[in-house]
């Protein structure tokens, strides 16, 4: 999340399963990985929700601490709303729609829809001078749970940062999502594009906002700096800031070569050809770092591929690693080789996204999809009923989570279909966000060309 934050911030300057000798549809998995995000929907649903088996829920939020923090998004298979990644993933929506909504012809709207739900619940989040709320939900209570969130009955605690308190990195994070958000709006709703903006003002509490320099030095985040993770007793261990928070901050660098020559370099490290030792891959092919949720690394630098090779391409330049000239084509393949792997062109023939294709997930490690619809069941499912009767069952998945990608296979390309495996078999919003601008810029140049 940190290198994805901290090029944002620069940047701002300026069908079946698939195989290798079949294009994929990236219309269609464009289309799902945006409806995915509407199964995450937290609050009061609209009346144009389109996964019609969730119901409202977690309708009293911040009603402890006596403010309105209904809305949002849960990050993954839990009931949580974890502030730190809902704002990384709409950070990532809006970067998507800014670079390639113009190739998403429908579903940008629905892509804005999506961005919208979470910036509305980021300016209440925001609404009131020196707090963020971060985090609603006690994590380890609800874990402890296998409840649909229309039936949750555990603690809805609320976590915020202040100045005695402080959080950089969910801060600057907020920051950047409202800001990339503003850009969003700004054809289309001018006015919510100017509350946006003065909302990512205030997160920085300066006087003026600078696209070179989102956070200056005297803002919240940089005047009041801290990991959130010492400071939010439910942050770590589930979103810890293990770098620090320098990588959230205003990312300054002495000089745009300085920076070109670090995204050159990072930019060749995630390629195969190049031999380093920085980034490791699976021997099918797809890069590998964590045992938990790895597609979150895959979609976030599958993005960051396609843009660098897009300003590379209208740039004329090309990147020197070592011996080894890399054009915009060069890049473009490398990303394309990691989505298309995603949609189904791996060692075991398998989408990883929930609902492309015919073979697919079926038993994903996430609570309202493996539990029956409040429509069809509107008993109470208590706790310890969903993990017995449900959880631990061998049937799969009663709801269709259209569009989810899970965690991802092991470093030997191995994935076995389990709610038991939650490193592998748990979607959550930060893996399906990068992945929704990746899928629209391969939906606009199917072919790896330059651009």
């Amino acid at each position: 999340m940190k290198m994805v934050t901290a090029i944002l911030v620069f940047l701002m300057l300026f069908a079946p399963p698939c195989s290798s000798s079949a294009m994929p549809d990236y219309k269609d998995a464009l289309s799902k990985s945006i409806l995915f995000f509407e199964g995450q929907r937290s609050g009061k649903l609209p009346p144009n929700q389109r996964l019609k088996w969730r119901k409202d829920s977690a309708l009293h939020d911040g009603s402890e601490e006596n403010v309105d923090l209904v809305g949002g998004y849960y990050d993954a298979g839990d009931n949580v709303k974890f502030g730190l990644p809902m704002a990384f993933s709409i950070t990532m929506l809006g970067w998507s729609v800014i670079e390639y909504g113009r190739f998403m012809g429908s579903d940008l709207n629905h892509a804005m829809d999506a961005i919208r739900w979470g910036t509305d619940y980021l300016l209440k989040a925001t609404a009131h001078p020196g707090t963020v709320y971060v985090q609603v939900g006690d994590p380890n209570a609800d874990h402890s749970c296998w409840e649909r969130p229309e039936d949750m009955d555990t603690p809805r605690t609320v976590y915020k940062i202040t100045k005695d308190n402080p959080g950089s990195e969910v801060a600057a994070e907020t920051a950047a999502a409202l800001a990339a958000a503003s850009i969003v709006f700004k054809k289309s709703d001018p006015a919510y594009a100017h509350l946006l903006l003065q909302s990512a003002i205030k997160v920085s509490n300066n006087g003026c906002i600078d696209s070179a320099n989102l956070f200056l030095e005297d803002g919240f985040n940089n005047k009041y700096r801290a990991s959130y993770t010492g400071d939010v007793p439910g942050a770590c261990p589930f979103y810890c800031s293990s770098n620090g928070f320098n990588d959230f901050l205003s990312a300054k660098l002495n000089s745009t070569q300085e920076f070109k020559k670090n995204a050159d370099n990072f930019m060749c490290w995630l390629l195969p050809e190049i031999s380093n030792a920085h980034v490791s891959f699976t021997p099918g092919g797809l890069i590998y770092k964590s045992k938990a949720s790895n597609m979150q690394g895959v979609t976030a630098n599958s993005f960051l591929l396609l843009t660098y090779a897009s300003y590379l391409g209208h740039s004329h330049q090309v990147i020197s690693c070592g011996n080894v000239q890399v054009t915009s084509t060069t890049l473009r393949a490398a990303a394309k080789r990691q989505v298309d792997y995603i949609l189904g062109d791996n060692p075991k023939k398998i989408s990883y996204m929930v609902g492309y294709g015919h073979n697919f997930p079926r038993y994903i490690h996430h609570r309202a999809s493996s539990l029956p619809s409040i429509t069809k069941d509107p008993n109470h499912i208590k706790c310890n009923e969903g993990f017995t009767d449900y959880f631990y069952k061998e049937i799969p998945n009663l709801n269709i989570l259209m569009g989810a990608v899970v965690g991802g296979p092991d470093v030997n390309d191995q994935y076995v279909d389990t709610r038991l495996n939650a490193g592998e078999a748990e979607p959550t919003t930060y893996i399906n966000a990068p992945l929704v601008g990746a899928l629209a810029s391969l939906k606009g140049h199917p072919k790896v060309v330059e651009v």
